[in-house]
This record gives structure tokens, C-alpha cells and sequence, in this order.
């Protein structure tokens, strides 16, 4: 083993084994992160000061609101994954699209599924869609966090190799050479960082204008990703795209989720009152 290397630290990615079946540390941080972003949306809806009048969705009826977002985080991050990782795989096994428990999801995919799931609760709830995004947005990185947290714990979706950093890591599948821990890179970076960063912006006065939460949300979330792909190993089907070295399909699905978001900043729309 080189002289720079942490061995993978020896975690079961089954949390719970209950006869058949196994309840996995990944599926426990989706939970979580639901029910987190729902425990925090909550206190967000039921503050009246944050939003300055504005009409946005009750405390009562994030029920609802949480059940539309785990349905589009579900199928949008799994139709986001056929579609863009690995077409070809699930065009010769339709049938593959289905067994979401052998894992495969995108997160890009999941955001545009979390976010038409918002949009039409609110229509059917009469608040302005954007509100719901932006209390969406301000929740999101909490999943993001437990999510990149559970892809250590599987030891998936490592970094590209680090022989000589000092904190590199042998993944049990990563080959001998130390990686960098990307997913601890993004689970700080997409996560905690981008949650504190939204909270300022929300004790602000964030949620006050239609759109500006979503939208930082969306250019921040974009800047972290690709600036963690370049430490991280891009996936084996896809590799390095167009021929070059080091742009990854992360990164290209970024650049819109960045613009998005630019544009609902850019907006400058005031406060809308109920």
C-alpha cells in the first residue's frame, strides 16, 4: 500500500438485516433526507416573517408536499439515469428500468422530477408554484448531505486516484491506489455547505422574492458539482466525454441547472403578497 493511504473504513452498507430483508444505509438517508427537508419546510412555512406576506404552502399541507417531492426525486432520479448514464444498457433490457433496487439514480434527473412534483402541488394547492420551489430548494441540501454521506458508506462513486494526498483512500472496489473521497467533498460542499449558505439567505429575507432561493440553489448546487468532478472518477460506461479529459457528464448536466437558476435570481421580481 503506498505511503499516503487511509484503508476504507470497514462499514456494512446493510443498516438492518430483518430475515429477507435488508434495510440499507442508502435507503435510510433517502429517509431521512425527506424527512429532514419536511421537519425543516415546516418551520420555514410556519414562520411569517420569512416571507414577508407572500402566499407559499401551509405547515398543514406538507404532507402532501413531501409526498410529491419523494415521488419526482424517485422516478425523475431513475428516468434521469436511463436516460443519461446508460441508455443503451436499459434499451436492450427495458425490463432493467424497473429494478430500482440494483441502484442507479441521478440526481439531475431527481431535481427536474422533485421539481415538477412541486410544481404540481402547488397548482392543485393554489399557491405560486416558484414558492414551493423555493422552500424546496431551501430543504434540498439536507438529502443531498445523507445522500453523498450513504455513497461513502457503499463505497461507490469514488474520486480519481491520489497517490500522494494524505488523505486518500483504498476503496474495497476502487483498485489498490489511494482516491480522493469525492462523495465526502460533495456531501460538504453540495450539503452542508450550500444548506448553511441558503439558511443566510432565507434569515435574510430570501424567501421574500418569488424564485431567488430556487435559483441560488441551482447555481450553487451547479458550481459545487463541477468543481467536485474534477476529483471525481467519472462513470465507467460513460467516461470523459467528447474526447476530452476531464469533462464528465456531471458537469454537463450542471450547466443548465446553473443557468436555471441565474435566470430566476436575475428575475429582480419583488415580493408578491397573497
Amino acid at each position: 500500500m503506498p505511503v499516503f493511504a487511509i484503508p476504507f473504513p470497514v462499514i456494512d452498507p446493510v443498516a438492518l438485516q430483518l430475515g429477507p430483508l435488508s434495510i440499507k444505509w442508502y435507503g435510510l438517508a433517502y429517509v431521512a433526507g425527506l424527512l429532514g427537508g419536511w421537519w425543516y419546510a415546516r418551520r420555514l412555512a410556519a414562520t411569517e416573517q420569512l416571507w414577508g406576506g407572500r402566499a407559499r404552502p401551509s405547515p398543514d399541507s406538507l404532507d402532501d408536499f413531501l409526498l410529491f417531492a419523494a415521488l419526482g426525486v424517485v422516478i425523475g432520479g431513475r428516468l434521469g439515469f436511463v436516460l443519461f448514464y446508460n441508455l443503451p444498457e436499459y434499451l436492450a433490457n427495458p425490463l432493467e428500468i424497473f429494478a430500482v433496487w440494483k441502484g442507479g439514480m441521478s440526481f439531475h434527473g431527481g431535481l427536474v422530477g422533485a421539481a415538477a412534483g412541486l410544481w404540481v402541488f402547488a397548482i392543485r394547492r393554489g399557491y405560486p408554484p416558484l414558492s414551493a420551489l423555493d422552500l424546496g430548494a431551501a430543504v434540498a441540501p439536507i438529502g443531498l448531505f445523507l445522500g453523498r454521506i450513504a455513497n461513502f458508506v457503499n463505497g461507490e462513486l469514488w474520486g480519481r486516484p491520489a497517490p500522494d494526498l494524505p488523505w486518500g483512500i483504498v476503496f474495497p472496489h476502487g483498485g489498490p491506489v489511494p482516491r480522493h473521497p469525492s462523495q465526502l467533498y460533495e456531501a460538504f460542499s453540495e450539503g452542508l455547505l450550500l444548506l448553511v449558505l441558503l439558511m443566510i439567505v432565507v434569515k435574510m429575507g430570501g424567501l421574500r422574492r418569488l424564485g431567488l432561493v430556487a435559483g441560488l440553489f441551482g447555481m450553487g448546487y451547479g458550481i459545487a458539482r463541477t468543481t467536485c468532478e474534477f476529483f471525481r472518477e467519472p462513470d465507467p460506461q460513460l467516461g470523459f466525454l467528447f474526447g476530452t479529459s476531464w469533462l464528465t457528464m456531471g458537469m454537463l448536466l450542471s450547466v443548465p441547472l446553473f443557468l436555471a437558476g441565474l435566470f430566476l435570481v436575475l428575475r429582480r421580481k419583488g415580493p408578491a403578497r397573497a
